[in-house]
């Protein structure tokens, strides 16, 4: 009988350390996981929303299609302008007033144009924009459209991805949790994401301690 309870009291002990660990160091190394896989998530959703930028710049608007983007990366030239102050005689105000006057103005010269490919991903493997790190194959949702801003039409994109996705394989109850964030120094809601659909953002939802959003 006293060789049964002993047994017993070493089973209590180690469920008492077990669950002990899990509430201190559990969480500790959930965050130590969480942050390296936010790392890669949140680099390639910046290099996404750099492409995005750069095609509107060329097509004045965003697009919802991977391939058009991967395409666009393959094929596409940024236009190098050169701007120049200059001014001239108005000959409208001489010929009104007899008086010589100077007009001041801007020239904008093309002097080249530059693939966007070596612009922006010169030693980056763009191909793989779409997918999500460290998944099997799953793919970021993206989409892109227009919103009106006081009566003008303006271009809009968002991708995002679950962080239970990026955090698939840890422990569900500190998903759960960390779906629920609202912290200055933390990637709030339940996605890690870029733009928005409702307003003219293309910022992404994670603090600069991930990493610079230029």
């Amino acid at each position: 009988m006293k060789l049964v309870i002993q047994i017993v009291l070493w089973v209590v002990i180690a469920g008492l350390v077990y669950l002990n660990y899990k509430a201190i160091y559990g969480p500790v190394e959930f965050n130590k996981k969480k942050e390296k896989r936010y790392a890669k998530v949140i680099d390639r959703m910046d290099k996404l929303r750099k492409a995005q930028l750069a095609y509107r710049e060329v097509n004045g608007k965003f697009t919802a299609s991977f391939d058009s983007l991967t395409r666009f990366i393959d094929t596409a030239d940024f236009t190098i302008t050169q701007r120049k102050d200059t001014s001239y005689l108005d000959k409208e105000y001489l010929k009104t007033y007899g008086v010589d006057k100077m007009k001041e103005d801007v020239v904008i010269d093309t002097i080249g144009t530059v693939p966007v490919k070596d612009s922006l991903f010169k030693s980056y493997d763009y191909s793989k924009l779409n997918f999500v790190p460290g998944t099997d194959g799953v793919e970021f949702e993206m989409d892109a459209g227009f919103i009106t801003v006081n009566n003008n039409s303006v271009p809009v994109f968002e991708a995002k991805v679950n962080k239970s996705i990026v955090l698939e394989g840890l422990d569900p109850e500190l998903i759960i949790q960390e779906k629920q964030t609202i912290s200055v120094d933390g990637v709030n809601g339940a996605y890690i994401k870029v733009g928005s659909m409702d307003e003219v953002d293309t910022s992404g939802n994670w603090p600069v301690n991930y990493g610079k959003q230029e």
